[in-house]
């Protein structure tokens, strides 16, 4: 068996690297604060975030391709090319799923990473089944290396990003997602042969390296604008800097704080001591007192400056509360509640990281705010 002289376009190598890194940061981009959002909205991120980052992986594959230089002539199987893309989108979502429709314990994440990390290596393996006059010859440790590196790497990578949701963490995990999804491809090319194969096996329609390269400019072109859009979010901070000036109280309301809502069109102020509790709205803020719900314009960051202070308990990212004015506290394996007398509140959370924080505080507080 004669193997073929491999070579590869450095250019199309550092590309491909880039693909990668963008593709990671658009779909880990795409997952921050969702628990904020409504159902159908948090929905279509999941969804967006599957297809940049299980698309960035295919993307990174086939451009990395691009550059493979053989002495003979080869095509793609466009069907089974076809195939690898939907494969990564697919298992990438199933992880994202788990990952913010289940409890997020220590499990959950190190699961969610095991799947991308057996995407990375599912897409990998089904896009070099998909060559057509020539044929791939792997070696057995050039299998075990790359799927050691993927399956880790993805796992750290969910670790950094999903352990604490800061831009600082999402950017490391970027890095770490985008060297193993490069580190699977060159570690495994690295330990491939190839082979002149005369005969062509016809599952779908052949596709030349001209053709790819458009669905692969097409594809990497949405990815790099994708990146553009979630850019945003980091350069500008929530609210207009209307809202921004109008969430900051007048020097008169400080001693006795009174927030801003509106209610049937008009402003009205609520005292900090009938709020019940407060959650986050996007980039606003949703008050309840005994009876109303009202909407407020300061963000959860500035709600939390101006009412912790006064007594309030962070019981959730999204959910502050009046230990005054919680009845009762109910705890369920790692999560908890605070339900309120009175109208038809619904119960406020209480997540897996304030837990302690919050029973100890409403076991030893009488109401620091008052009734």
């Amino acid at each position: 068996m004669e193997f073929l002289t491999v070579n590869h376009s450095s250019f199309l190598i550092v590309m491909s690297c880039v693909v990668a890194l963008v593709a990671g940061f658009t779909g880990l981009s795409l997952t921050r604060d969702l628990s904020e959002k409504p159902m159908f909205q948090k929905k279509a991120s999941i969804a967006l975030a599957a297809v940049a980052l299980g698309g960035g992986i295919w993307a990174m594959h086939f451009v990395a391709m691009l550059g493979l230089k053989l002495p003979i002539l080869f095509y793609y199987d466009a069907a089974i090319t076809l195939v690898s893309a939907l494969s990564a989108i697919l298992l990438v979502g199933a992880a994202l799923i788990l990952l913010h429709f289940a409890d997020r314990t220590p499990f959950i994440i190190s699961l969610a990473g095991g799947i991308v990390g057996t995407g990375v290596l599912v897409m990998h393996y089904i896009g070099m089944a998909g060559l057509e006059l020539c044929r791939t010859v792997y070696a057995t440790s050039g299998v075990v290396y790359s799927s050691f590196v993927a399956i880790g790497l993805c796992i750290l990578a969910f670790w950094i990003a999903y352990g604490k949701r800061t831009n600082r963490n999402i950017v490391l995990g970027t890095i770490c997602f985008a060297v193993a999804v490069c580190s699977v491809h060159f570690l495994a090319i690295a330990e491939t042969n190839f082979v002149q194969e005369p005969n062509v096996a016809e599952f779908g329609p052949s596709m030349s390296n001209e053709t790819l390269a458009l669905g692969v400019i097409f594809f990497s072109f949405v990815i790099f604008g994708a990146c553009l859009w979630v850019s945003v979010t980091y350069l500008v901070a929530p609210g207009s800097e209307e809202e921004r000036q109008e969430a900051q109280p007048t020097p008169e309301l400080k001693a006795d704080l009174q927030i801003p809502c509106e209610a049937d069109g008009s402003k009205v102020f609520v005292r900090a001591r009938d709020v019940m509790f407060v959650r986050a709205d996007g980039h606003y803020t949703q008050i309840y007192t005994k009876h109303e719900r009202l909407f407020c314009v300061w963000p959860i960051t500035v709600a939390s400056e101006r009412l912790l202070p006064m007594g309030f308990l962070q019981t959730h990212r999204s959910y502050m509360v009046n230990p005054a004015r919680v009845s009762r506290f109910e705890r369920t394996k790692d999560k908890g509640r605070c339900l309120f007398d009175g109208g038809d509140l619904p119960p406020a959370p209480v997540s897996r990281s304030k837990l302690k924080v919050v029973q100890d505080v409403l076991a030893s507080q009488g109401g620091a705010i008052g009734a």
